[in-house]
């Protein structure tokens, strides 16, 4: 059987975290779900696994939001497929966000989180994004 592709979610509110990986799974993805930018930045670092995208909340506990870690991935992959989720934050994203990469509004739909993700591993870049 083939592997599912492997996302790495960043949300620090461990009941999002649960709806997001449900959402990831019925969509046919595999997650790693970590609670901090700086732990998710370690394993990315690491490459011991074959990340295909990270979905990341913007504000998050610790060091690093989520701008950050999407940032600092993106140094180290410049192509690297970015979804961001926010509540609040969501009007920063033409300014704060990396270039091809895609901001959902909480709450959103299942179905947005999927195709979102597919969107960005299908084509390597959403229909819009901030410049």
């Amino acid at each position: 059987m083939e592997e599912l592709p492997l996302i790495l979610v960043v949300e620090d509110d461990y009941p999002v975290q649960g709806v997001v990986e449900e959402m990831l799974a019925d969509g046919g993805f595999a997650t790693d779900i970590l609670s901090s930018g700086e732990e998710a930045l370690t394993l990315f670092k690491g490459r011991l696994k074959n990340y295909k995208a990270v979905v990341t909340d913007v504000s998050l506990k610790g060091r690093l939001n989520g701008w950050e870690v999407a940032s600092r991935i993106r140094e180290i992959d410049a192509g690297f497929p970015v979804v961001y989720m926010s509540g609040a934050s969501a009007d920063d994203w033409p300014s704060k966000g990396v270039p091809n990469s895609i901001m959902l509004a909480k709450p959103f739909a299942p179905a947005q989180l999927v195709t979102a993700v597919s969107n960005l591993l299908n084509t390597g870049s959403p229909p819009t994004a901030p410049t």
